[in-house]
């Protein structure tokens, strides 16, 4: 196969040429808003870990309890001996944090979403997409067989045009909370046009679940929507609940539907239960914890405001995530390795995962921040703007 290589190593250069290449950084501390990165102390403003649970001393302590009850692997998938007490416990009480019948565990967000999408949609079917859905949804959609349209985001009459003209079950997928972009679908107006298409409407609330409403509902309580709006709700753990995996929840049909046919959930090794049980303490940590988003929301009302004030281009984003837009790859890269160099860490986001010519620093906060970590960034921003050399011609 040694003739592949020289092919390889162009693309490489070429992916490297227009400032699109990614590199792995080695963590060797537990998450936190103070990382040891590359053995560097950096303030870090690129993790989901939203209120700040991924290393709270109660989720760690409930790990080590699971592990020493379950041992460390699940042994196998669910159907087989790998569906423990823990697993079990952990899916009713997700179903009764969302006001469902039931809810179903996955091993991770990505294979959750092409399981629920491919089981419940095939040949002769339509799936119509948010333009700027996750990857995952989107490959999902690609693998389920089924014609797959694409909308403009949250773009509510090109949809419906869409939807007059899908055959066969017609299936709604949508971000709750943009990844990139941090804004909110109009969910709303999707369940009514889901409810007048007589389509079925599923939201991936990765973003927004532990983080939004008054009892971290997510985007169905700030909408104030209910089951019935939304019937198949996926979330995931590895974000605002501090662990790791993924659910989907809705009514004993669906779940009973996608234990059978959801090949991501029947041809993969369960999740540890010690994990399990992490996420069962983080879950109730997350509901009754008020003052965590309470102060994740003040956090984000002050870095927006500083941002404005120094001129940045922000997207119109109330969520944990806070996109600066840069534009050209190159001097995305150039900023956010100054940033670095004065100690903090943030996502430098270039396409193909957003659009040509839409790079973008992806900031993102913690309940765990304090308001002198976010004036200590925007100083930083100041600094950096004003040395920074003349933007040079869009290379995206």
């Amino acid at each position: 196969m040694a003739e592949i290589y020289p092919e390889l190593a162009e693309d490489l250069a070429s992916i490297a040429a227009r400032g699109l290449y990614r590199s792995r950084r080695i963590v060797s501390s537990p998450q936190g808003i103070v990382l040891n990165v590359d053995g560097r102390t950096l303030l870090n403003f690129c993790s989901n870990d939203y209120l700040g649970l991924a290393n709270h001393p109660s989720v760690v302590a409930a790990f080590k309890h699971g592990a020493d009850r379950y041992g460390v692997g699940s042994g196998s998938a669910h159907l087989l001996c790998g569906h423990s007490a823990a697993h079990h416990a952990l899916e009713e009480e997700l179903a009764e944090f969302t006001g469902r019948e039931r809810a179903l565990l996955f091993s991770t967000g990505y294979m959750a979403n092409l399981g629920i999408v491919s089981a419940l949609a095939g040949r002769g079917d339509t799936v119509l997409e948010d333009r700027l859905n996750h990857a995952s949804l989107l490959d999902g959609g690609l693998l389920s067989a089924a014609q797959f349209k694409r909308y403009r985001h949250a773009d509510m009459e090109h949809l419906e045009a869409n939807l007059t003209r899908a055959s066969g079950r017609k299936l709604i997928v949508t971000d709750g909370v943009f990844s990139m972009d941090g804004d909110l679908a109009p969910l709303d107006a999707l369940s009514s046009l889901a409810r007048k298409q007589n389509a079925w409407l599923m939201v991936d609330d990765a973003h927004g679940l532990g983080v939004m409403g008054r009892r971290g509902g997510g985007i169905l309580e700030h909408y104030g929507l209910g089951r019935n709006d939304v019937p198949i709700l996926m979330g995931t753990l590895g974000k605002a609940f501090g662990t790791f995996g993924a659910f989907v929840a809705g009514s004993r049909e669906l779940i009973e539907t996608l234990i059978q046919k959801a090949r991501t959930y029947i041809y993969t090794t369960a999740l540890p239960p010690a994990v399990a049980e992490a996420t069962r303490v983080s879950l109730k940590m997350a509901i009754a914890d008020h003052w965590r988003r309470e102060k994740l929301a003040e956090l984000i009302r002050r870095f927006s405001r500083g941002a404005e004030q120094l001129g940045l281009t922000l997207l119109p984003s109330a969520s944990a995530i806070q996109p600066v837009v840069i534009g050209d790859s190159q001097e995305t890269m150039f900023i956010g390795k100054a940033l670095l160099e004065k100690g903090f860490l943030v996502g430098a986001i270039r396409p193909p995962t957003v659009p040509q010519g839409s790079a973008r620093l992806r900031i993102t906060f913690s309940a765990l921040h304090e308001a002198h970590h976010v004036d200590r960034l925007l100083e930083a921003f100041e600094f950096i703007l004003a040395q920074r050399p003349a933007a040079k011609p869009t290379i995206d």
